[in-house]
């Protein structure tokens, strides 16, 4: 469920097609509890409670420690051959001053925020019980808090999403996350949509979406589906156990690959 409550700033830039601010209220995930449960457990159905979030196309808005962060909560690697952290199957962390040159050279960022408060009462468990008011349990602070509009200067970096474009032809998406604990309300599916919007404002409909295959259901829930020209991703792998002596050795995430010699120079 989402709301549009207000939207201003629209401003055209060389870099970026359009910027954006706009407040949207999301409802947080159903009880796994269905109807006929509910009845003989005498559990009352309660509604979804409704949060706000704010979105953002403003790459300024973004700090780059904290969307390191979400990349390190979403278990999300920017490399396509990521290094892991023990045997869990967690990602290494991504490098912040990669992430920094990544984001200057982004044609589309967005970015979501909500109130810290708001993504830790979506990690409670439903009980049983009614719960007490909440209003009666939060101090002045905490009150004052709760009724101040979300901002990406109040709020926690819990969404985000870019786009790498030529502005003229064709764009690919990358690195759409949401923070876990806010996964399923619809948030990611706005990301993408705003992207999309984005890009088609500069007459760009060639887009192209990177993803895993996890991600194909989520992408073409946004309207994706696979290329008519049968197209698929190649990534360039040439394996440093091929090398030759005199060969460059680069290291990309957890492999060692062997880029293409430059070319001589002429001699005079």
């Amino acid at each position: 469920m989402e709301v549009v409550v207000s939207r201003s700033l629209q401003q055209m830039q060389p870099g970026y097609p359009s910027k954006c601010m706009e407040l949207r209220w999301v409802s947080t995930r159903k009880s796994g509890i269905d109807k006929a449960k509910r009845v003989l457990l005498k559990k009352p159905l309660t509604p979804p409670a409704l949060f706000p979030i704010y979105i953002s196309t403003n790459p300024s808005h973004i700090n780059l420690e904290e969307l390191r962060d979400l990349y390190s909560a979403s278990n999300h690697s920017c490399h396509r051959f990521p290094n892991y952290v023990g045997s869990g199957g967690i990602v290494e962390p991504v490098n912040i001053h990669k992430l920094r040159i990544a984001l200057s050279h982004s044609s589309v960022v967005v970015s979501v925020f909500c109130k810290p408060s708001d993504v830790l009462f979506s990690t409670k468990p439903s009980s049983s019980e009614p719960s007490e008011d909440p209003i009666k349990l939060l101090c002045l602070g905490q009150l004052f808090q709760k009724v101040m509009p979300v901002t990406p200067f109040n709020g926690q970096l819990v969404g985000f999403g870019r786009a790498v474009s030529d502005f003229g032809l064709t764009a690919s998406i990358y690195d759409i996350m949401v923070t876990p604990s806010l996964q399923g309300m619809g948030i990611g599916r706005m990301i993408c949509k705003r992207i999309v919007r984005m890009l088609a404002s500069r007459d760009i409909y060639d887009i192209a979406a990177l993803c895993s295959e996890n991600e194909r259901l989520f992408f073409k829930a946004c309207g994706f589906g696979d290329d008519i020209l049968g197209a698929t991703t190649m990534m360039y792998s040439r394996k440093a156990s091929t090398y030759h002596e005199g060969d460059q050795i680069i290291r990309a995430g957890r492999k060692l690959l062997i880029p293409p010699p430059l070319p001589e120079p002429p001699a005079f």
